[in-house]
């Protein structure tokens, strides 16, 4: 594939004036693909200084960038302007420490972190593994503490962790996440499956009805955000808010992850998924305004129109 001189010229510029450059589909604060959010959350957990491309919102970039380093995948991580590679180079570079050589950090904490399994998950465990002899049971927790076991072959460079009498692999990223937790069997309406509960996740969402809305605006104790469409915000303006939208994500994302959020929609449920979006961020005060604008109009200043 030949490249256009004139996106070559581009690529060199972006890589010239950022020491460490991820072309990646979406942004660093909003993936939007499994092997760019995957790679991102290695990225976010080693350093904050580094620059994503959204190849997504740049057609001549996303084809150019695959042929500029003869790589035909995407995300791609370059760092000095030399190309690092994909998504599983990246993970394996980060499981072994190459990648904390590579930016100048300190070597990774590879000390197996203490867990706990209960003895009806183990049972469990055990019977899965007997069912697919010589599998491994790993176990890995995304930057936003979601967890996935899988059985699968061991490479060598994983994290050995051991409870009552079943070895979990993991990465390096997991094994620091999962430090503390308690793996149980549990059986719901939903099914049946392994739970973790987890010390290190960020606290789950708060509910948060618009009297106690009303009481924390009233002392400036929270920063609203209103995750409606253009359209509705002017049917119903709610002027405390700031606006939700894909320019000011990135932004509201570099909030300090301590600061109390309060997400808001018509009714309160597409704010649900921005609050657990957030939550998964990494903020430790997330709310979601129950009843949203329409409960707002109802019970504490009725000049707000309903639609």
């Amino acid at each position: 594939m030949n490249l256009d001189p004139a996106t070559r010229s581009r690529i060199d510029a972006v890589l010239g004036s950022n020491r460490i450059v991820l072309f990646m589909k979406g942004t660093r604060n909003a993936p939007r693909c499994g092997f760019s959010a995957g790679t991102v959350g290695i990225l976010n957990g080693l350093i904050d200084d580094y620059l994503s491309v959204d190849v997504l919102a740049d057609a001549e970039i996303r084809e150019g960038i695959k042929a500029y380093g003869n790589w035909p995948t995407i995300p791609q991580l370059y760092v000095d302007g030399e190309l690092i590679g994909g998504a599983d180079i990246v993970a394996g570079m980060a499981n072994s420490g190459e990648l904390h050589e590579l930016l100048g950090l300190a070597k990774p904490d590879r000390t197996p972190p203490t867990i706990t399994i209960t003895d009806s998950a183990a049972e469990a465990m055990r019977a899965g593994l007997a069912d697919n002899a010589g599998a491994a049971l790993h176990l890995t927790i995304d930057g936003r503490f979601q967890a996935q076991f899988f059985l699968g072959e061991a490479q060598g460079s994983e994290i050995r962790a051991s409870a009552n009498g079943i070895d979990i692999l993991m990465d390096v990223a997991t094994a620091q996440r999962a430090r503390g937790i308690v793996i149980d069997w549990v059986d719901s309406v939903q099914g049946s499956g392994l739970s973790i509960t987890n010390p290190n996740a960020p606290a789950a969402v708060q509910s948060l009805d618009v009297q106690g809305l009303k009481a924390r605006l009233d002392a400036g104790s929270i920063r609203v955000i209103d995750v409606r469409p253009a359209a509705d915000r002017a049917l119903a303006p709610f002027p405390a808010a700031q606006i939700l939208d894909e320019d000011s994500l990135p932004q509201l994302a570099a909030l300090p992850k301590d600061e109390p959020l309060a997400f808001l929609c018509h009714h309160g449920n597409s704010s649900r998924s921005a609050a657990e979006h957030f939550r998964g961020l990494g903020f430790r005060q997330v709310f979601n305004v129950e009843g949203g604008i329409d409960a707002w109009s109802r019970q504490i200043d009725s000049s707000v129109p309903r639609y």
